[in-house]
C-alpha cells in the first residue's frame, strides 16, 4: 500500500553515500555491514555496491537473494527491501569505479576479485524529519505529548512506496 511519494523516496535516496546492507546468513541469521553506495539509479531506486567475490556476503546473496538496505543520515532514514545479484561485468565495474575504492581494491578496477552487488528494490520506506519537515514533526510531537495522542505525519515526512524492481528468485553471478 502506497502511503508516500515515489519521487520523495528517490529524492532522499540520492542524498546518501553509505548504507547498511542486510543479508541472510546460514541458519537464518541476519547480517548487516556498512557499504559505500557506488550508484543510485534515479528512475528505479536500484543501488550498486562494490565487493570482493570472496566475501561472505556474496555467498549469502547467492543463497538468499532477498536483502534489505538501510540508510540513515542526520534526521533522514530510508529502508529498501528487494533482491540482490552479483555482477561481474568489467564494463559495469569500469563505469562505477571510483578512486576511493582503491583502498579496498589496491589492484584497481582490474582487480580479478572485484564484483558488484546490484540491489533492485521492490519497496521502500522513508522518514524525513530534516528541515521544514522536521519542524512540522516537532510541532506535531509537542501537540501529541500535550494531548496524549501520537504525532501526525504527512507524505513529506513518512511514506511507504512500492518500487518496480526486486523480483524474487535465485541470485546469480551476472555479466551485466
Amino acid at each position: 500500500m502506497e502511503t508516500g511519494s515515489r519521487e520523495k523516496l528517490l529524492e532522499i535516496l540520492k542524498k546518501f553515500r553509505t548504507a547498511m546492507l542486510v543479508t541472510q546468513a546460514s541458519q537464518g541469521a541476519l547480517r548487516a555491514r556498512p557499504m559505500a553506495l557506488m550508484k543510485v539509479d534515479s528512475d528505479t531506486g536500484d543501488v550498486w555496491f562494490m565487493t570482493s567475490i570472496d566475501s561472505g556476503k556474496v555467498d549469502e546473496i547467492e543463497s538468499h537473494p532477498e536483502v534489505n538496505v538501510t540508510l540513515q543520515e542526520g534526521r533522514r532514514f530510508l529502508s529498501l527491501s528487494g533482491s540482490a545479484s552479483i555482477v561481474r561485468s568489467r564494463t559495469k565495474i569500469e563505469a562505477l569505479w571510483s578512486e576511493e575504492a582503491k583502498v579496498f581494491f589496491p589492484q584497481g578496477k582490474d582487480d580479478p576479485s572485484l564484483a558488484l552487488i546490484h540491489v533492485s528494490p521492490r519497496e521502500g520506506e522513508y522518514w524525513d524529519n530534516d528541515g521544514a519537515a522536521g519542524l512540522r514533526f516537532l510541532v506535531e510531537a509537542v501537540k501529541a505529548y500535550v494531548t496524549g495522542t501520537t504525532p501526525k505525519t504527512d507524505a513529506a515526512q513518512h511514506g511507504a512506496v512500492p518500487l518496480n524492481g526486486g523480483q524474487p528468485g535465485n541470485a546469480r553471478v551476472s555479466a551485466r
